[in-house]
């Protein structure tokens, strides 16, 4: 919003009004990128501090922290008066992100009955969906509105943080957290209560089974260094780099520059972020459909293909038709909107929501926390990355930078293709016998630790005679 760069990045504003200001380069500001970015760079930070609040009090009181948060950093955002109040609102934001993050998944996880994980976790990635939808939209309506309208933007976030803060009184804590805490009655009667029935005997005595190995191990983190932990930790830390790798976020961020880019003006830049919000539901509501339906590989290669085309014919459209200070023509323009939604159509079926559920599905109870705190922050890491990276990137690299995100995207399609075991109806119980035990390259990770302890031993015991 122009009211929005007059205020915090004059300079922006200046280049963005110059007739011959390069496309590519217009919005190419290491402060702009800083006030997005800043937000994740947080969130990683405080996701470590988050993780051990969850794991020692539970989901609520985590979520309840998470909302203080977002309350505080939107109510800075909106009266910010120079860029270092606006920046620190976003880190303070970002701290919320973490504590949120860390909470949400593994709450729902832990609630939600076994058959219907897949589906649950996908409900979370549609909300997520939903909730970039209502943002593009309030940014849309509040664009006209002279000077303030960024302020209502920024200000709204208080509205989802009401909402978390007082949501997070009703929502129950997880039965595994009571047992955790050895608070055994308290555990089966939450249970009874979320299934609605008292005959939870078979679940219940697997939940307490399951935490007593878990209390065993008393260092998580050492347990998830071990061999047989390896290859769940592997999959669950390239699955989020290879899912920031698309380019998703640096579409879902930077969308109207894109659009203004290629020949938009601000309003149309905003409506088809509007647009491209509302693909963004929809497929991710096909999703909860094709996740019971297809195997987790099949959904995940056939969004390769459709994204790595899409990327391609987007990088080809620009570099024949966008120089440094024209305009696309009508056509291709609106070429380039139809691919974007068929990009977005593709991701939000397949590597959104199942880049966070293939790692809840194969990290066992005693190092799932830990397991998918590093999964969480990897995410967070690349986030902040891309982020802060884009706006330089293209400018940089012009229309090359969607090749560049198309030849990470066949790197993704061959580890899918040669690494990525199906996880469809395995229990956690089977997937060591059933998965692990019986892939090609990972079986190589599952010798048992005393065996390798004791081979480790003997090559010792050699080399010392």
């Amino acid at each position: 919003m122009d009211d929005f760069l007059l205020e915090f990045f004059p300079a922006v504003y200046a280049k963005k009004q110059r007739v011959k200001e390069d496309n590519y380069c217009k919005y190419d500001n290491q402060f702009v990128q800083l006030f997005t970015s800043s937000l994740y760079l947080a969130a990683l930070v405080s996701s470590f501090l988050a993780s051990k609040v969850c794991s020692k009090y539970g989901a609520k009181l985590t979520i309840f922290i998470a909302s203080i948060f977002y309350w505080i950093g939107a109510d800075l955002n909106a009266a910010a008066i120079n860029l270092t109040m606006l920046i620190i609102g976003r880190i303070i934001l970002g701290v919320g992100v973490g504590f949120g993050n860390e909470a949400f998944p593994l709450l729902l996880y832990e609630i939600a009955p076994v058959n219907c994980r897949g589906p649950i976790n996908i409900v979370f990635q549609l909300f997520v969906t939903i909730g970039i939808f209502c943002a593009n939209m309030v940014n849309y309506f509040v664009s006209n509105i002279h000077p303030m309208g960024w302020r209502l933007a920024l200000g709204l976030d208080v509205v989802p943080a009401t909402i978390l803060f007082f949501g997070s009184f009703v929502i129950p804590e997880t039965p595994t957290s009571f047992i955790k805490l050895g608070e055994l009655q308290k555990g089966r009667t939450q249970l009874e209560n979320i299934r609605g029935t008292e005959d939870v005997d078979a679940e219940f005595n697997q939940l307490v089974v399951a935490c007593q190995l878990a209390h065993q191990v008393k260092n998580p983190f050492k347990k998830l260094t071990k061999p047989t932990s390896q290859p769940p930790l592997i999959i669950a830390i390239l699955l989020q780099v290879f899912q920031q790798f698309t380019g998703i976020n640096a579409l879902i961020f930077y969308s109207p520059v894109l659009f203004q880019t290629v020949g938009f003006k601000d309003d149309a830049s905003l409506l088809l972020s509007v647009i491209i919000g509302i693909v963004n539901v929809i497929s991710t509501l096909v999703s909860i459909k094709t996740v019971i339906k297809f195997s987790r590989r099949v959904l995940l290669l056939q969004a390769c293909w459709q994204m790595f085309i899409t990327q391609s014919v987007i990088g080809g459209i620009l570099f024949a038709h966008l120089n440094g200070t024209n305009s696309l023509g009508r056509g291709e323009a609106i070429a380039v909107v139809l691919l974007v939604c068929l990009y977005v159509l593709s991701f939000a079926w397949s590597w959104g929501p199942l880049g966070w559920s293939i790692p809840v599905e194969t990290f066992p109870l005693e190092t799932r926390t830990v397991g998918y705190a590093f999964a969480a922050r990897t995410n967070m890491l690349f986030t902040f990355i891309i982020a802060h990276t884009f706006l330089s990137m293209m400018c940089h690299m012009r229309a090359g930078i969607f090749f560049f995100f198309a030849a990470w995207i066949l790197v993704m399609g061959i580890f899918v293709l040669f690494l990525l075991p199906e996880t469809k109806d395995i229990s956690i119980d089977e997937m060591g016998e059933i998965v692990w035990k019986q892939h090609w390259f990972w079986k190589r990770y599952m010798v048992d630790d005393d065996d390798k302890n004791s081979y480790e031993k003997q090559i010792d015991d050699r080399q010392a005679v």
